[in-house]
């Protein structure tokens, strides 16, 4: 309830000052710019205006004098050093105590300026708590965030209201000003939300908001540009993954989401739920286009689509069978049967003829000709419990995830055991973690571990796999062995992070944590967990999330992956543009090489000899020095080694290079020459097409939007120019009608005059 101001070195005349005058907490307390005047506001909306008697050039800096403690020849004190050291000491204290006495009158002092309410501008029926604030120095604003989802903003020290805006019936928790004092950034942790106002011109500048709770299913996007994910919300969104922005969000299902999966098209993406749906989503429209339904309710706890995007299956968690739709005609087509427990995992291979294999916590896996209609083809017994499943990108193996904490690959084309093809023992790789409330070791705990999904890189060597635990494994597939481990967090606040327990909570009666205090205590949030609860006890207000991951994809460009994890969506990204990886390189490949046999005009030469050397630099160099017109000549001679790098290489630099033209040649040649012998080994070598396709795709959206921007600006410019041309033409038009009546009565009084002259030249004959 008070504010206590520091110096963060020694003053004179300042040390610490104690603000009061609050009866709630202090929400935020800032200083005005180049000034010691301060503000304090507290949770009750109440702003103290305090004023200083001291200006920020009148505060006087402590100095202390040197005193020689060691001698000229010697690291040691000399018995008459260390007397006149004491004595120096005791006079240096004597004259800062004078000094202290003599500035105490020259103290830096504060008093209370003034006092404003600022919740009295809402005028709400109901107390509002302020539960966040912000100060920009240099416009002198105030934001003020409230817990009916209103903002105000104050000019200070005035106190002139400028707005009061509300975005949303959930607390603003939190908001902050830009260097430059024009946006205001506000979020609301209820809802996920964040957004950025700028308060000058009333207009939104960014709105994204997340999945309010955890995020339990995600998928790539053909093409590696986009990722759906479902959350237990059960909303469904579509994220950009070169801005990280989500674009549009689906909220038709009631219940949380348990599979994604994009049709291979990527026009489409398909959720099922626990609601006992499966939706498809046209991402052209923005609509749910199909819904499949089963006669029976049925909670769906996995989904897939078949490589021809005509069948869609999913199975079922309560009633232990797997249903198949047309995407087409939306029927249902077949409902499989056989498993004896829940359908944990199924998946369509990707061959022409696909395969359906299913896993169930029956200990099995199966495969089943769906074409067909034969119903099951093999059944497969496991040691364990089966948790999901994934095919090989060739289509002939099965990767199976056990409770037992083992990965099971299984080939489709065998029968019984000699179908395994090897089991990766996972158990330690796991790592150790213990619970607040956990009574056993993290020894003991680590055996109920495992992963519970699993995915492929796009060539078959390697998996990833994430479970429960705070750390997502990347194996060899073939040597059976570990390649790299991640951490996911490190964030103390989840359960699960730490091996050891704080032996500060362990006392002679046990864990702190297990002891249910008095509930009437308001603070008292710790509740015994009821069994077999993993996400929190739902009966306790405040329960302590445990780190795990729902969910790992390898994205198709195989240069990132992305996971689903209690702290949110995490993306890996793998960026080479820094990375030494030369490629068949011998003793006589330099870059003063490459660059003499640049400047000598070989640029075949210099281009393979560059790809070998492997760095960006020189590439782009010999790139860019290769004449346009002899682009076709170098790549007729390049072998397919080299234009797989050379179209790996072109695909980055057309999406960050500002020679577009230029890069664009280069790959429509490379696909023109050699587009036969690369559909050939498409299948090895589809993460580098994809790459090129985003890249094109990003490049071709920027400048659609720049050409639209552009036309339509043309066409103002040149509507103004003929509304322009019109209004002359209609003031002319008017001026020349004006200009000929103005010379008929100009006429019609030249008669007049006329006639009145003849007159008077008769009368005066007449006279005369």
């Amino acid at each position: 309830m008070s504010s206590r101001i520091y110096a963060t070195q020694g003053f004179k005349n300042l040390n610490c000052y104690v603000l009061g005058g609050h009866s709630e907490s202090i929400i935020g307390c800032f200083f005005e710019k180049d000034s010691l005047n301060a503000y304090t506001i507290g949770k009750n909306g109440r702003l103290n205006v305090w004023e200083s008697d001291t200006e920020l050039k009148n505060l006087i800096p402590k100095t202390h004098d040197l005193v020689e403690t060691i001698g000229p020849d010697s690291d040691e004190l000399s018995v008459n050093k260390t007397g006149e050291l004491e004595d120096e000491v005791e006079k240096n204290g004597i004259n800062d105590k004078m000094e202290d006495e003599d500035q105490g009158e020259n103290k830096v002092q504060y008093k209370k300026k003034s006092k404003f309410g600022i919740r009295d501008a809402l005028e709400a029926n109901v107390p509002v708590a302020l539960l966040s604030c912000d100060f920009h120095k240099g416009n002198r604003i105030l934001v003020s965030g409230f817990s009916n989802g209103s903002f105000l903003l104050h000019e200070l020290p005035s106190f002139n209201l400028i707005h009061s805006l509300n975005i949303s019936q959930h607390p603003v928790t939190s908001c902050l000003f830009n260097k430059t004092g024009d946006w205001i950034a506000l979020a609301c942790q209820g809802l996920g939300q964040l957004l950025v106002w700028e308060w000058q011109s009333e207009t939104y500048v960014l709105k994204q908001q997340g999945h309010f709770n955890n995020m339990s299913q995600l998928a790539y996007s053909p093409s590696g540009m986009y990722i759906a994910s479902g959350g237990e919300d059960g909303k469904v969104k579509i994220w950009n993954t070169l801005n990280g922005q989500c674009f549009v969000t689906f909220n038709e299902h009631n219940a949380p989401i348990t599979g994604i999966q994009f049709k291979s098209n990527g026009q489409v993406v398909c959720s099922a739920s626990l609601d006992g749906t499966v939706r498809a989503f046209d991402l052209n429209r923005y609509r749910n286009f199909r819904t499949f339904t089963t006669p029976q309710p049925v909670q769906f706890s996995c989904l897939s689509i078949d490589s021809s995007g005509e069948l869609i299956a999913a199975g079922g968690f309560d009633v232990f069978e797997i249903f198949v739709w047309s995407m087409q005609i939306g029927h249902l087509l077949q409902t499989l049967c056989g498993h004896e427990g829940p359908v944990s995992g199924i998946a369509f291979s990707p061959a022409v003829h696909p395969i359906l294999a299913s896993t169930s916590w029956d200990k099995t896996c199966r495969t089943w000709d769906v074409f067909e209609g034969k119903g099951s083809r093999e059944m497969y017994m496991l040691s364990s419990d089966a948790l999901t499943v994934c095919f090989k990108p060739d289509g002939k193996h099965v990767a199976v995830s056990t409770l037992d904490a083992q990965i099971i690959t299984i080939n489709i084309n065998e029968v019984d055991q000699q179908a395994i093809v090897n089991t990766i023992e996972c158990k330690h790789d796991l790592g150790y973690s213990r619970k607040d409330t956990d009574k056993v070791t993290a020894k003991k705990m680590h055996f109920g571990k495992s992963f519970k999904s699993l995915c492929y890189t796009i060539d078959g060597e390697y998996i990833i796999a994430g479970g429960k635990s705070k750390y997502i494994c990347i194996y060899n597939v073939k040597e059976e062995m570990l390649v790299r481990r991640f951490e996911i967090s490190q964030n103390k606040s989840f359960d699960g992070i730490d091996e050891f327990l704080d032996r500060r909570k362990m006392t002679e009666w046990g864990n702190l944590d297990l002891v249910e205090k008095n509930p009437d205590n308001e603070l008292d949030n710790n509740k015994i967990s009821l069994p077999g609860v993993v996400k929190g006890d739902y009966s306790s207000r405040v329960f302590k999330p445990e780190i795990q991951v729902s969910c790992v994809r390898f994205s198709p460009t195989a240069r990132s992956w992305s996971a689903c994890t209690t702290e949110g969506m995490l993306t890996y990204s793998l960026d080479t543009s820094l990375i030494f990886d030369p490629f068949d390189l011998d003793m006589d490949i330099t870059p003063r090489t490459i660059k003499s046999t640049l400047d000598n005009q070989d640029y075949s030469l210099a281009l393979m000899q560059a790809l070998r050397l492997n760095e960006d630099a020189l590439i782009t160099q010999v790139l860019e020095k290769t004449p346009h017109m002899t682009i076709d000549i170098v790549i007729d001679s390049l072998s397919d080694v080299y234009v797989d790098k050379l179209l790996a290489f072109v695909a980055n630099q057309i999406e960050k290079s500002a020679h577009l033209e230029f890069y664009l040649i280069w790959s429509q040649t490379v696909l023109y020459k050699h587009g036969n012998r690369i559909k050939q080994r498409a299948a090895t070598r589809l993460s580098i097409l994809c790459n090129l396709e985003k890249a094109l795709t990003k490049k071709s959206e920027d400048l659609g939007k720049i050409c639209d921007s552009n036309m339509y600006s043309i066409d103002y410019v040149l509507s103004l120019n003929k509304l322009k041309n019109k209004r002359k033409l209609e003031n002319g038009s008017q001026n020349g009608y004006n200009s000929d009546q103005d010379e008929e009565m100009q006429s019609e009084s030249d008669k007049e005059d006329n006639i009145d002259s003849l007159k008077t030249t008769k009368n005066k004959k007449l006279i005369n």
